[in-house]
């Protein structure tokens, strides 16, 4: 099968170009850019102008299989993602059981394939249980599948046993994922230290802890020579640690919300759970920060970290409310906040949410070029709408830009050359 598409407006993050051309895909990879003439017996797709860009790679995603079916299945989570042009999604190991096993592994792998329309792919825990004490079977996993190790937002304190993990790590050259927060000091909090929680009486965790988690993460990366990734660097603190590792030479890469990146910790204003995330909100300083860090290069990659939460888990308190918020159906039109607020160019924003997370994990996607997959979204950026969290295809509605006024609409979405999402159908 030939698809060709015409009046694009072509998003390429490798090349960092945004101009009209044509695409041409034949079966299920990119053959040519801007080619002449339409091969014979070529499907054509008129773009009108539109952005046709790589398709999102979402690293970080939570799926409530197995274990927490009812807040996202592998189902749900595909059509979302389809819709919101994310055509590869990273899903996180902290499931019921976690995917600390290869068998547990070859199940969500089977199911996940069964079921979404778009590719699924795996990390995996790097301790049993995701308690941080007894590693898994790096190895095993790394030949099941596994993409990278993290035990996610459950850091453990016990230093020593994280060090001969990341070891073992580095002589099978497994990249692993730290979330750069110290326990101790961060548990509990549901806002960030400051005059605004302090007004709000809400308990509060220093942006220092994050500083810390990062320092340690930093060090123990330099002392064992593994490939690390720090998953969400949410303040201006952290960024001179993570600037002196690069330097440095490590083979180090971070990370950030979009949610961190397009929201602040007044947004939090009437206590509304949606809007309480791990870690919390930060200063508007703090944003401005690392969105600066993003367009610089010195954060890498943007991931929606989708953590659905059924309504009986947020409709409480704010400080007993679970943490997290849906994103792969928001992600996108998000960034467009950030395009449209003259900080990131469309093609550099891609660059963050698609080419350099498929880079740093070793796919093939991402990229317009000849060879790569065609996996591509067809959106207006422009495009104005209201979002109403109850047409969302997540099975949890738990987005804090519910009733916000947004830009940027997905057209169309293919994997493999496959349409797998069109507006309006």
């Amino acid at each position: 099968m030939i698809l060709h598409f015409t009046n694009a407006r072509l998003i390429d993050p490798e090349a960092g170009t945004d101009a009209l051309g044509s695409l041409t895909v034949r079966d299920g990879a990119i053959l040519a850019l801007d080619a002449a003439k339409a091969p014979k017996g070529a499907n054509i797709v008129d773009c009108s102008g539109k952005c046709l860009a790589p398709g999102i790679v979402d690293w970080g995603v939570k799926i409530g299989e197995p274990g927490e079916r009812h807040r996202e299945s592998f189902r749900s989570a595909g059509l979302a993602a389809a819709a919101g042009g994310v055509t590869t999604i990273i899903a996180r190991p902290d499931t019921a059981p976690a995917i600390d096993t290869p068998e547990v592994l070859e199940f969500v792998t089977r199911r996940a394939a069964e079921a979404s329309p778009v590719r699924i792919r795996h990390m995996a825990a790097l301790t049993k249980g995701r308690a941080g004490q007894e590693m898994t079977e790096i190895g095993f996993l790394l030949d099941a599948g596994a993409l990278a190790f993290t035990d996610g937002f459950a850091v453990t304190t016990q230093t020593k046993a994280l060090g001969r993990a990341l070891t073992y790590a580095r002589s099978l050259g497994a990249l692993v994922v730290g979330h750069p927060q110290e326990p101790g000091l961060s548990a509990g909090g549901a806002a960030t230290s400051g005059k605004f929680a302090s007004l709000r009486g809400l308990p509060h965790v220093s942006p220092m802890a994050e500083r810390m988690g990062l320092e340690r993460d930093l060090a123990l990366a330099e002392m064992t020579g593994v490939r690390y990734h720090a998953d969400q660097v949410t303040t201006a603190q952290s960024l001179p640690a993570l600037r002196r590792a690069k330097a440095s030479g490590l083979d180090v890469t971070a990370g950030t919300s979009i949610h961190h990146l397009t929201l602040n910790e007044f947004d939090v204003g009437d206590y509304r759970t949606f809007f309480k995330l791990t870690p919390p909100l930060r200063s508007e300083d703090d944003r401005q920060a690392v969105i600066a860090a993003l367009a610089e290069g010195l954060i890498d990659v943007v991931a929606s970290f989708h953590t659905p939460a059924d309504e009986e888990s947020k409709r409480l308190p704010f400080e007993d409310a679970a943490p997290g918020a849906v994103g792969l159906e928001t992600f996108l039109p998000a960034a467009m906040r950030l395009y449209h607020g003259g900080h990131l160019t469309l093609p550099e924003l891609f660059r963050a949410m698609a080419l350099n997370p498929a880079k740093r994990l070793g796919l093939p996607q991402g990229r317009l070029s000849p060879g790569a997959p065609a996996d591509l979204v067809l959106f207006d950026p422009d495009a104005p709408f209201q979002m109403d969290r109850f047409k969302l295809r997540s099975k949890s509605k738990n987005t804090p830009f519910d009733g916000a006024r947004m830009e940027g609409k997905v057209l169309a979405t293919w994997v493999g050359g496959t349409e797998v999402f069109r507006a309006g159908e």
